[in-house]
């Protein structure tokens, strides 16, 4: 899913998509392709937004959780270490300080905390495993990503995350 040889924890803006385990609509539901966040979306909502504060070098764009999934823009205005040359962020290697795997997971593990305290359930997953991401090369992508993130609510019912549709995910 990672594009090879790229370094992640480079500046520039990446769209991420985070789906919940197993597509459960664990967020809220759209209600007059409007999402209504219910205490575990609103968590995860809360969650996102203090990305910033835990990493300083992260700014946050256009974002919206939907039932069984998020998707945001991160901006990683500059990178917070020094890589050694030939070196990569991979996901399951070591957490590089300020890398985009080490954000979301760092953003996957605080809701699940917060949301299985609620639930009483301390080990129930709450995301899949990895994610989805796309490195934004330049504004005309940026601005059609911008535009999918804050319409994503009308198209629900065909979405290819809607639990009931077929989805290459």
């Amino acid at each position: 899913m990672r594009l090879r040889g790229y370094d992640y924890a480079s500046q520039g803006a990446y769209f991420v998509t985070i789906c919940t385990y197993r597509r459960t609509c664990l967020f809220g539901e759209i209600i007059d392709e409007k999402m209504q966040l219910n205490q575990f979306g609103q968590i995860a909502e809360d969650c996102w937004q203090q990305i910033p504060k835990h990493f300083s070098n992260v700014d946050l764009d256009e974002f919206i959780v939907m039932p069984n999934h998020l998707h945001g823009i991160i901006i990683i205005e500059y990178s917070v270490t020094q890589k050694q040359p030939g070196t990569t962020e991979r996901f399951g290697n070591m957490m590089q300080p300020g890398a985009l795997s080490t954000i979301v997971r760092s953003f996957k593990s605080a809701t699940t905390r917060q949301i299985n305290i609620l639930r009483a359930g301390p080990k129930s997953p709450v995301w899949q495993r990895n994610y989805y991401d796309h490195i934004i090369r330049n504004a005309i992508s940026y601005g059609r990503i911008k535009y999918y993130i804050r319409h994503n609510p009308l198209s629900w019912q065909v979405d290819q995350l809607h639990p009931n549709n077929p989805s290459k995910w």
